[in-house]
Order: structure tokens, then C-alpha cells, then sequence
């Protein structure tokens, strides 16, 4: 009776331990797979915050590059700014440029320098000078070339004697050296555009090759830009010929002094900025 009661009893408390066990089990197991969502989702969230890193890296890499770039071009121009002046507000000269101009201006007429009131007078001087001895150097005379700048346009205005005989609009040898200068200069810039005028005196002329005076101051502009063309290979197309006849006179043609003055080829040249500097 008493083996019984114990047998009894350790099959109760074994029960007891078995039911128990399953139950911590059950609940172990639970928090397993609880455990084991839960790390899949923070893997997830992990991967996704490691791609979202990446992006942002790539992003804080592509904005240093262009901030250097910005940095590299900032110093370039700052670099650029530095040997740069103002002239009039507008344009702008490089310091180079500037001492040339200095240079220059030791050889003009000091009474011409007096004149120059601000720096641009004193640029347009300095290109004027330069212009008029390379084509006095090339056979001209000075007195014959007339030079005039407005802004960055230069008007050159030479008397008929160094180019052509009167009424006639055949050039003379002599002026193919000035011709072939001003070739140089118009082939050295690509940009730069020329027109070429004649202009004439008052009295009329009448001829089996000249109806007039319109006739011979066109046909003058036409015989220069055809010899720039073909002898001194000058693009065509970079050329206008234009003939002003007599209508636009430097003063009355009221004496031979003053006929001569106004018969008179101008050539006005329009380069860029670099351009005109570059005469200095």
C-alpha cells in the first residue's frame, strides 16, 4: 500500500514535470520566432538604411565635386579678375596691355597726349600711334593717314595720292606694301569685319569708264577689296566696298588744299575686344 502510494506519487510529479517542460517549450519556441521576425526585419531595416547611406554618400561626393569645380573656376576667374582694370566702367584692359600702352604713350606728341583725359582716350592714342607708324613704316606718309577710334572701331582715312592717281581708280604700286599691312592685320583676327570706302571731291567727273562720282568712289572701294582678296588672300566675306561720293566731306571743298583733304579712302575696322587690345 505505501509502494503504491509512492509510485503514485512519482508519476504525478512526473506528469507535472513533463506537462511543465512542454509548456516552457511551447513558449521558448514562440520567443524564437518572435526573435528571429523581428531580426529579419531589422535586416531589412538595415539594408535599406545601408542603400539610403550609400545614396546620400554618393550624393555628399557628387556635391564636393562640384563645389571644387566651383572653387577651381572661382580661382581661375579671380586669378583672371586680378590682372584685369576698368575702363570707363565697361570694358576692361590686362595689366600687360597696360604697360604697352605706357610704352606707347612715351612716344606720342606730348601735345596730342595732353588731350587724353581718361584712360580710354589714352588706349585709343596708344592703338592710333601704333597703327600709324606700321603703315607710315610701309611707304605711307602721316600727314596722309588720318586715324579716328570710337569705342573699339578704328577708322583709318588715307589720301587718294597714297592709293590712286586723280579720277582714276587704278591702285598704284606704292600703296601695295600699306595694302599688304593692313591685310596682316585684317587676316590676324578671324572675327574682325572691314569696310572699305571711297570718297571723293566735289567736281564732277565724266568718263567712258566713269559715269560719276558715285561710279569712281564704289569702283575705288571695290579695286582695294579685290587686291585684299586676291593678292593678300583676305576672306571676301569679312569685306563690305561702299562709295560715299562727295557727300560726306571733312571740310568744304572750297580750295585745292581741301579737295585733296576729302579725296580720301577709309577703312574702318571692327574687331572684338582682344582684338583691339591686341594692337596696343
Amino acid at each position: 500500500m505505501k509502494t503504491s502510494l509512492i509510485l503514485a506519487g512519482i508519476i504525478g510529479l512526473s506528469l507535472t514535470v513533463s506537462c511543465v517542460s512542454k509548456k516552457k517549450y511551447t513558449e521558448l519556441e514562440s520567443n524564437l520566432f518572435r526573435t528571429q521576425t523581428e531580426l529579419a526585419v531589422t535586416n531589412q531595416e538595415k539594408a535599406e538604411l545601408e542603400e539610403k547611406m550609400s545614396a546620400i554618400e554618393a550624393r555628399v561626393a557628387e556635391y564636393n565635386s562640384r563645389i571644387n569645380s566651383l572653387r577651381e573656376t572661382n580661382d581661375q576667374l579671380s586669378e583672371k579678375n586680378s590682372g584685369m582694370l576698368s575702363i570707363e566702367g565697361a570694358a576692361v584692359m590686362s595689366k600687360n596691355s597696360k604697360t604697352k600702352m605706357k610704352e606707347t604713350l612715351t612716344k606720342v606728341d606730348p601735345s596730342l597726349l595732353a588731350g587724353a583725359k581718361t584712360l580710354e582716350d589714352s588706349v585709343n592714342l596708344a592703338i592710333g600711334h601704333n597703327i600709324r607708324q606700321n603703315i607710315t613704316d610701309q611707304g605711307g606718309d602721316a600727314d596722309d593717314i588720318q586715324i579716328d577710334i570710337d569705342k573699339t572701331v578704328v577708322m583709318i582715312s588715307i589720301s587718294d595720292k597714297l592709293l590712286f592717281t586723280t579720277g582714276s581708280y587704278r591702285i598704284n604700286s606704292k600703296a601695295e606694301p600699306l595694302l599688304k599691312k593692313l591685310a596682316e592685320v585684317i587676316n590676324a583676327e578671324p572675327s574682325l569685319q572691314v569696310m572699305i570706302e571711297g570718297h571723293t571731291d566735289s567736281r564732277t567727273i565724266s568718263t567712258p569708264a566713269l559715269e560719276d562720282n558715285w561710279d569712281l568712289s564704289v569702283k575705288r572701294a571695290t579695286s582695294i577689296v579685290r587686291m585684299l582678296q586676291l593678292k593678300y588672300q583676305v576672306a571676301p566675306e569679312k569685306m563690305i566696298a561702299a562709295g560715299r561720293s562727295s557727300y560726306m566731306p571733312l571740310v568744304e571743298n572750297d580750295s585745292k588744299d581741301n579737295m585733296a583733304l576729302n579725296r580720301r579712302t577709309r577703312i574702318v575696322l571692327i574687331p572684338d575686344l582682344d582684338m583691339f587690345f591686341s594692337m596696343l
